[in-house]
């Protein structure tokens, strides 16, 4: 059987601005969405990035034992779900909290998971989702986490309980 492989944009070891903590960013490849003004345009292309395996991202947490959680930006992590799902599961398994940018909504997520199995399943791993598309009129640099208020801080759990968007309004998301 294949291991599992990502195309990735980059990854960042330690950051604090992509969620709270300490945090390992993971940099998709691939955007269908090219929202002008996004903070990451040279990820938007399907070419290009690293082929990484499931294998190869975890080695990188064992690199700092100090992480205490993940996200997974991009480009668009959801187009690359079901390797992403697996990654997020190890993840979960050593106890971390994982979160996800998306250009899309957790309503657009749940419609798209009808035809693609992958994106439910990386849903499932998930606590915590930034969805939305970035929207440049709506840009804020008051806003914690997030790039344009239009963009929502999903408990994802509880969101999948209710079968809609509950949003976290925590202090540690929302500042």
């Amino acid at each position: 059987m294949e291991e599992p492989t990502v195309l990735l944009a980059g990854v960042v070891q330690d950051s604090i601005v992509d969620g709270p903590g300490l945090r390992l960013a993971v940099f998709t490849q691939g955007c269908p969405h090219a929202c002008p003004g996004c903070h990451n345009p040279e990820t938007h292309p399907f070419e290009g990035g690293t082929p990484t395996t499931v294998r190869e991202l975890l080695q990188k947490l064992q690199d700092n034992p100090l992480q205490t959680g993940v996200t997974l930006s991009g480009g668009e992590p959801f187009c690359q779900a079901a390797p992403l799902a697996a990654f997020a599961a190890a993840c979960k398994r050593r106890g971390l909290e994982v979160a996800a940018y998306s250009g899309y909504t957790f309503e657009e997520l749940l419609e798209l998971g009808r035809q693609d199995p992958g994106v439910p399943a990386l849903l499932q791993q998930l606590d915590t989702l930034i969805d939305g598309r970035f929207v440049q009129a709506l840009r804020s640099h008051e806003l914690r986490f997030r790039g344009s208020a239009n963009q929502r801080t999903v408990d994802v759990p509880k969101s999948l309980a209710a079968g809609r968007a509950v949003l976290d309004t925590s202090a540690r998301w929302n500042g």
